[in-house]
């Protein structure tokens, strides 16, 4: 991983659109919604002691924090392309055995996709860490809260 990397965002293409898509919404849809609820309790008179109002004008603070939110998420953006399965880097599928017995199969992806009980491992948590650069074969004993684990790469792709 380079220096200049620390400031992705690994993100799969699927998952790249939804948010492009989420951030259309919030900037298009949402903000419409706002603006006619915001019209609406200007409506109701003094605005000083108007909840209505005061609860569209936090919805319109709260809107554009999450745009700020996503437009920044996205412009840091790296699409996940993984077509080399001679290591394990962010976007390869890794099966491993663990402690020699269990098999199990994890996806190595950034923080924002990040899902351990869909098998969605970030590259920054310490199997992800662990995994990344190993290949095929090799073993790996990680460090876990609960003792350390030895895992055996049997495929990746």
């Amino acid at each position: 991983m380079k220096e200049d990397d620390n400031n992705r965002e690994y993100l799969s293409r699927e998952r790249f659109q939804e948010l492009q898509l989420k951030l259309k919404d919030l900037k298009t849809k949402k903000r419409v919604e706002i603006a006619e609820h915001l019209e609406y309790a200007k409506g109701l008179g003094d605005l000083s002691e108007n909840v209505e109002y005061q609860e569209a004008k936090e919805a319109q603070m709260i809107n554009e924090s999450d745009i700020m939110k996503l437009e920044d998420l996205l412009s840091r953006a790296k699409i996940i392309s993984n077509v080399d399965t001679t290591e394990v880097r962010v976007g390869s599928t890794v099966h491993v055995k663990k402690n020699a017995s269990h098999e199990e199969r994890f996806t190595i992806v950034g923080r924002e996709e990040a899902n351990p009980a869909q098998g969605k491992i970030s590259y920054e948590s310490p199997i992800g860490k662990s995994f990344l650069g190993k290949k095929k074969n090799e073993k790996i004993l990680v460090s876990t809260p609960r003792g350390e684990i030895l895992y055996h790469i049997v495929d990746i792709a």
